[in-house]
Order: structure tokens, then C-alpha cells, then sequence
């Protein structure tokens, strides 16, 4: 029996419509018609302008700060229940409270489960994301997680830049893995930043295991928030001896003081996605774009095809 596909049919919440409208047109088909009513207090509610009735609906929001973009997210999909959509599909680029993943003191929440429980209880079939901060969040869902690699992304421009010395570093030891998955691309040396912290958001100490001489370094993360972490790495780095360092985070939430930190760092550029958008222009910030692969990817959801083919890298 033939397989049978539903209509398609992508909405963006408010937080990603710059990113959703590239998606769309990679994939070829218009964004759906939202539209949100605000109350005088700040209370929205959303609503779609077009049936959604039987068809695949995809929900493009990163949850990004403020909560407002999760709120207007999990209204969106109970609308879309609501309205008798077959199948609820919730493209979430960047997913916000990831680093609340597990209680590493008494008495703490762990923001990124009870994410996952609203987003399911609200009515999603599937989630689609990008480089979690801790990929066993996959395991806080009883659904499917498509979780995108952002690597298929950078791996081609950072090989565009044929830089002579190339080593990949981990601004910390959490994201180890991470760089050494990174490096097996290119078949280079990993170095660690050993960071000490005294509370979020502010670094005790921080030491280089690994030599950098010479070297034309890559920082790898995930997130790049107050920016003062990768900084000071770069900093050490260069200090050490490196010829050059630049820095790759998919999701720039670049809080606080993090544009004016970037353009006083020794960065010689910071290397994000479209996940978020940026909230000012930085001549030190390349922003390489998702729309391509999550396209690519709701395609293959719809057809019944193969995610992990997205993952080639030649």
C-alpha cells in the first residue's frame, strides 16, 4: 500500500518569523496565517486564520527568554489540537531551559524535563531541535526528537577558511565531547579549557590543558550567553602562544554586556546560527543559516524519509 501524505502546512510564532520565512522558502511553500491577540495586561492568545484540519502542521518557535516565546508556543499547538490537526510537529531550534537538565544541588528544578512535559501535554506528535545542550534531554520525551547536528553547518565554512594549524578547543570540560566531535572532521588536535566557576555566569579560574602554539584554535559550544567565558578563553589561548582564535556556538543568547565583550575580546570572529535572532549588528558575529537543513528535515519527516542522511558531511 502506497504511503499516504498529509498537506503541509508551517506556522512561526513571533520569537523566530525572520528564521520560519527562510524555511518556508527553502521548502518551497508559504508560512500559514497566525495571527496573536494581545490583552491590555500582556496576555496574548494566537489563532490560525487558515484550516488546519487534517493536515501536518509545523510550529516554528525557539523558546529563547523571555518565557513568552514558550507560552506562545504551547498555545499554538493547542490551537492546532484544538482545530483537529492529524499530526503536530514542533520545530524548536533553540530549546530554552536546556541547561537545567539535571539537579547538581538539593532543592532545584530541572526546567529542561518540565519543558518537555508541557510541550507534550500541550498536544506535540514530535519535536525537532538542535544541539541540545545535553543530548540525553532526547530522553525526557516519549515521542520522537529529531535533534539536528549543527556541525553539518560549520564544518564547511570553518574548512573554507583553510587555515594552516587548525586545533579545536572546549571552552570547558562539559563540552569535551562535544569539540572532539567536532575535530574528528578535520582530524585535529583537541585542547580543554579547565574552568573554575564562583556562580553562574562568573569564572573563578581557568587553565589550558594542551598546547596552542602556533595555532589557528576553533572554540566549539553550544551556547554562547554572556560571552565572558569564551573571552577569557580566547584570551589564555592567546596568551599561550596560538596564532588565532575564533569561536563556533549554534544558539548566540548574548545577554548582558556579550555584543560589547565580543568586539573587546581577541575573538577574530564568533560563529552562530539563526536560532536566535541577533539583537544588534557586531562586525566580530557571522551568522550561518539554519533555514536549509530544517527544511530538508520536514521534508523528510513528511515523506517518511531518513534524518540521519542530513548528517553527511563531505
Amino acid at each position: 500500500m502506497p504511503l499516504q501524505f498529509n498537506p503541509v502546512k508551517l506556522f512561526a510564532g513571533t520569537g523566530t518569523k525572520a528564521l520560519a520565512l527562510k524555511i518556508a522558502e527553502s521548502y518551497g511553500r508559504p508560512l500559514g496565517s497566525v495571527s496573536l491577540s494581545r490583552f491590555s495586561d500582556g496576555e496574548f492568545q494566537p489563532a490560525y486564520d487558515e484550516s488546519v484540519r487534517g493536515c501536518d502542521v509545523f510550529l516554528i518557535q525557539s523558546t529563547y527568554q523571555p518565557s513568552d516565546n514558550l507560552m506562545e508556543l504551547l498555545l499554538m499547538i493547542d490551537a492546532a489540537k484544538r482545530a483537529s490537526a492529524h499530526y503536530i510537529t514542533a520545530i524548536v531550534p533553540y530549546y530554552g531551559l536546556a541547561r537545567q537538565d539535571r539537579k547538581d544541588r538539593p532543592r532545584q528544578a530541572i526546567g529542561a524535563k518540565l519543558v518537555a512535559n508541557l510541550l507534550k501535554s500541550a498536544g506535540i506528535h514530535r519535536i525537532m531541535t538542535m544541539d541540545l545542550h545535553a543530548a540525553q534531554i532526547q530522553g525526557f520525551f516519549d515521542i520522537p526528537v529529531d535533534h539536528l547536528d549543527g556541525s553539518i553547518i560549520f564544518v564547511p565554512y570553518i574548512k573554507s577558511l583553510k587555515l594552516d594549524n587548525l586545533t579545536i578547543a572546549s571552552p570547558d570540560m562539559g563540552g569535551s565531547y562535544r569539540a572532539r566531535t567536532f575535530a574528528k572532521f578535520f582530524n585535529a588536535e583537541v585542547v580543554i579549557c579547565d574552568k573554575r566557576r564562583k556562580r553562574a555566569n562568573e569564572i573563578e579560574s581557568m587553565s589550558i590543558i594542551g598546547d596552542v602554539t602556533d595555532m589557528d584554535i576553533v572554540l566549539i559550544d553550544d551556547i554562547c550567553d554572556t560571552a565572558g567565558t569564551l573571552a577569557k578563553a580566547a584570551a589564555l589561548i592567546m596568551e599561550k602562544g596560538a596564532k588565532s582564535v575564533r569561536a563556533v556556538c549554534t544558539h548566540p543568547v548574548l545577554s548582558g554586556k556579550a555584543y560589547e565583550t565580543i568586539e573587546n575580546s581577541v575573538l577574530t570572529e564568533l560563529i552562530v546560527t539563526d536560532s536566535i535572532p541577533l539583537k544588534q549588528e557586531s562586525s566580530k558575529i557571522r551568522v550561518l543559516s539554519t533555514a536549509e537543513l530544517f527544511a530538508k528535515a520536514i521534508a523528510n519527516v513528511n515523506e517518511h524519509g531518513s534524518i540521519s542522511d542530513l548528517f553527511k558531511i563531505e
